[in-house]
């Protein structure tokens, strides 16, 4: 496994693999806009996934989009935000979207079909992060091609109610040398709308900022980047 423990001397600058990961997560950690969303194409082809700023993180059809507001991207009009909102004008008819839910026009039911997927937005240093959750519980996630298995900070695994007592230990080599690991699994990792049962963890000692999301979990599913934008889906 790739070394995931954080380190000083990494702290403000970009490496390769899980300590670079960490490093940039350590720097923008606390101003990050986390913009993601979890779920499938609407019957009506439009979902938020989530937002940038004035930006929407869209899937029309099944494709990851941004539009910025008042522009229009695919046939999608962005129109306003509603608080969390998003207000757009598809075919003349104007829909309002709530994050990770389908288009919601009066007296038109919501119908959830299609593949199982997730759209991550791309943040600062290029990295995509998200909310998800871990044995039914929420974590912020950073994604780690790096990264062998999922990996989080003792902290972190306490407060999900892991219980550490007769796990396995491995040694893996960071940045800062030999750190010795428990080896984990996960009953469920959820993304989006994706969700993963018995998915390999690795907790180490030191806090981290973020849960990486590593390849115990990436490996199973179909990746598919557009830009500033990712798309997750089940194969």
């Amino acid at each position: 496994m790739n070394g995931c423990c954080p380190n000083s001397a990494t702290a403000r600058r970009r490496t390769a693999g899980t300590v670079g990961a960490l490093a940039v997560a350590h720097a923008f950690v606390a101003t990050i806009a986390v913009a993601v969303a979890a779920g499938p194409a609407s019957a009506a082809g439009v979902l938020l996934s989530g937002r940038m700023g004035d930006r929407a993180l869209l899937v029309i059809d099944g494709a990851p989009r941004t539009v910025a507001l008042g522009q229009s991207t695919a046939g999608v009009q962005l129109l306003r935000w509603l608080g969390d909102d998003a207000e757009i004008e598809r075919d003349g008819v104007i829909q309002r979207l709530s994050p990770g839910g389908s288009a919601a026009v009066a007296g038109t039911p919501a119908a959830r079909t299609g593949p199982r997927q997730a759209v991550l937005a791309v943040g600062p240093g290029g990295h995509f992060v998200t909310t998800g959750a871990i044995n039914g519980r929420p974590v912020p996630f950073m994604v780690d091609t790096g990264a062998t298995l999922v990996a989080m900070g003792r902290d972190q695994a306490d407060r999900l109610g892991i219980d550490l007592t007769h796990t396995r230990t491995a040694t893996t080599m960071t940045a800062n040398g030999p750190v010795r690991v428990h080896l984990v699994t996960l009953n469920t990792v959820r993304v989006g709308d994706i969700e993963l049962v018995n998915v390999g963890a690795a907790i180490v000692p030191q806090p981290m900022p973020m849960v990486l999301l590593g390849n115990s979990f990436l490996s199973r599913l179909q990746m598919r980047r557009d830009n500033d934008s990712m798309l997750l889906q089940m194969r």
